[in-house]
């Protein structure tokens, strides 16, 4: 299911899209929640991998084994890339989806807002921006 079908199935089950009582408006909280969730795991999972790389690095180094500082070496590289990807994986995705698009202009407006709480859930309240949006 894509963010399109999302919309469509709101629409349908009575939510009107792109007003003040709009899908993303009336759910801002939990896209905010999910944007700190987010924000949380882009930030922990990259530093345990990289932590860990460290942790195993070091005792190869302290065993003064070269196939083991070789192997932890390689290991340790591995986890950085991976935890840089796992830090830009919602950049990208965010980016993807901005290149969809497709919505009509009212659907656009929902969007932005939803995208706006994932993305920035620090934001001087998504509930709040949601207001201001539709106060227009």
């Amino acid at each position: 299911m894509n963010l399109t079908n999302l919309f469509l199935i709101a629409a349908k089950s009575g939510v009107e899209i792109g007003t003040k009582s709009g899908f993303c408006s009336q759910t801002a909280n939990i896209w905010q929640i999910a944007g700190y969730v987010l924000l949380v795991f882009k930030i922990v999972i990259p530093l345990l991998l990289i932590i860990f790389g460290m942790i195993d690095l070091g005792k190869a180094v302290i065993a003064s084994k070269e196939d083991e500082i070789k192997k932890a070496t390689s290991s340790l590289v591995r986890r950085a890339i991976a935890a840089v990807i796992i830090f830009l994986l919602p950049t990208i995705v965010s980016f993807l989806v901005g290149i969809i698009g497709g919505f009509n202009e009212q659907a656009q407006a929902d969007y932005e807002l939803c995208r706006t709480c994932i993305v920035n859930p620090r934001d001087s309240g998504c509930r709040g921006r949601a207001d201001a949006l539709w106060k227009k």
